[in-house]
């Protein structure tokens, strides 16, 4: 079964993060990766084109950078249009072909574990702010999995990067 990744990033190019990440589960060679920002730099998404990639995909993965408790604006933009058309205009149609589809969510951010507790600096634990996500997944009737987490991203060191790069694609590869 291959795996789509979605990955929003609004600076890619600078990434270390995403970046090993992204480089390690396309190297498993059962990855399409769609760089959404590269796709798409002025933010103007064809939902025509990224409704026919949904339909497509077997399992997705939606990876991106935390920013701000939330997931970067790309990513909101392609909710807004793509799933609004698959789920609430057209649910019928083309969202109920996606029912029991595999999802996923790969994220990182920039602080510390500890940083996300309840006596931690972001309040809320790194899962509890993915919520939203996992909501929208229940909503489209899709089959949610455990979220990939990183943290200290912009902190880590190229080994730590590599060998969360490789938990990620064994991660992928054992996702059945």
């Amino acid at each position: 079964m291959r795996t789509t990744i979605l990955l929003f990033h609004p600076a890619f190019a600078r990434s270390k993060a995403n970046r090993a990440l992204a480089d390690a589960a396309v190297a498993t060679g059962d990855v399409d990766l769609v760089v959404m920002d590269a796709l798409y730099p002025s933010g103007e998404l064809d939902v025509e084109a990224e409704v026919g990639r949904l339909l497509s995909v077997e399992r997705l993965v939606l990876q991106f950078p935390v920013q701000w408790y939330s997931t970067p604006p790309l990513l909101k933009a392609w909710q807004d249009t793509v799933l609004t058309r698959m789920y609430y205009v057209n649910a019928a149609t083309e969202g109920e072909r996606l029912r029991d589809l595999p999802v996923m969510v790969a994220a990182t951010a920039g602080n510390d574990p500890s940083a996300y507790a309840a006596d931690g600096v972001n309040l809320f634990p790194l899962p509890d702010l993915l919520r939203p996500l996992q909501a929208t997944a229940h909503r489209c009737f899709w089959r949610w999995h455990e979220p990939f987490l990183i943290y200290r991203a912009n902190k880590s060191s190229p080994e730590e990067l590599a060998a969360a790069g490789d938990r990620y694609a064994a991660r992928l590869a054992g996702w059945a």
